[in-house]
C-alpha cells in the first residue's frame, strides 16, 4: 500500500478474495472502494455473514464479471498459483485495469525451477503445487502488456508461517495430515518443497 499510494476512493479488485478479509481491510483502513471475487460460494457466504456490507461477487479469474478499465488496482494474494488458466487470468486482470493501474501479486514461487516437477505431482489442491516461476511470470506479464515496477522476496514470511504451523500442530507432518482437503504424503510434500526451494514474493506491475 505504501508503494502503490492509492488515493482514497480508488476502485480495487481482490481476485480470489476468499471470505473478504483483504476487501474489508482495504475499505476500513484505507477508504478504498474494494470489491472481491471468488468462485467459492461457501467462502463468500462466510464473508457476507461476518459483514453483510462487503461487496463480494462470485466469479473466476479467467472471466472476471467487471467492465473494461474499471479498476485502479487489482490484488492477487496467493491466487495466481491456483488458476486453471494463468495466461487468461492475467489477460482479464489487464482488461479490467485502467491505464496506469497497478497489479499487486503476493504468492509462492519455486526458487529452484528444476524442482518444480515434484511439486506439480503432489496430490493436493494448494498454491504450493502451482508455485510460480519468476522468469515465466514476468515474461507472461510483459507479454500481456504490464511493466514490472517492483519484485521483492519475502520468503522469511513463509518460514514464519511454517513456524506457526509447527507450533500449532506439533509438526508440519501433523499439519498436512490434519488438513481436511489434503491426501498428500507429508514426507513427499516436505521433500518437494525443499527441492523446489519454495519461496514467497511480492510483485507490482503497471498496465502501460
Amino acid at each position: 500500500m505504501d508503494f502503490c499510494s492509492f488515493a482514497p476512493g480508488s476502485r480495487i479488485l481482490d481476485v480470489g478474495c476468499g471470505s473478504g478479509a483483504s476487501v474489508e481491510f482495504l475499505r476500513s483502513e484505507y477508504q478504498l472502494e474494494a470489491v472481491g471475487v471468488d468462485p467459492s460460494e461457501v467462502l463468500l457466504e462466510l464473508g457476507k455473514n461476518r459483514n453483510p456490507q462487503l461487496p463480494l461477487v462470485q466469479g473466476y479469474g479467467e472471466k472476471l464479471p467487471f467492465s473494461g478499465e474499471e479498476m485502479d488496482g487489482v490484488f492477487a494474494e496467493c491466487t495466481l498459483s491456483l488458476m486453471n488458466d494463468l495466461r487468461e487470468t492475467v489477460r482479464e486482470i489487464h482488461r479490467v485495469l485502467k491505464n496506469n493501474g497497478l497489479f499487486v501479486v503476493n504468492d509462492v514461487y519455486a526458487r529452484n525451477p528444476e524442482g518444480v516437477s515434484r511439486l506439480r505431482k503432489l496430490s493436493v489442491s494448494s498454491c504450493l503445487r502451482g508455485a510460480l516461476l519468476q522468469d515465466e511470470l514476468i515474461s507472461l506479464l510483459e507479454d500481456v502488456g504490464f511493466r514490472i515496477l517492483h519484485w521483492e522476496d519475502h520468503t522469511k514470511l513463509l518460514k514464519q508461517l511454517t513456524g506457526e504451523m509447527i507450533f500449532k500442530y506439533g509438526s508440519m507432518n501433523n499439519f498436512w495430515l490434519k488438513s481436511t482437503a489434503c491426501t498428500v504424503n507429508p514426507n513427499e510434500a516436505q521433500l518437494a518443497m525443499r527441492e523446489a526451494k519454495t519461496g514467497y514474493f511480492q510483485l507490482i506491475a503497471l498496465k502501460s
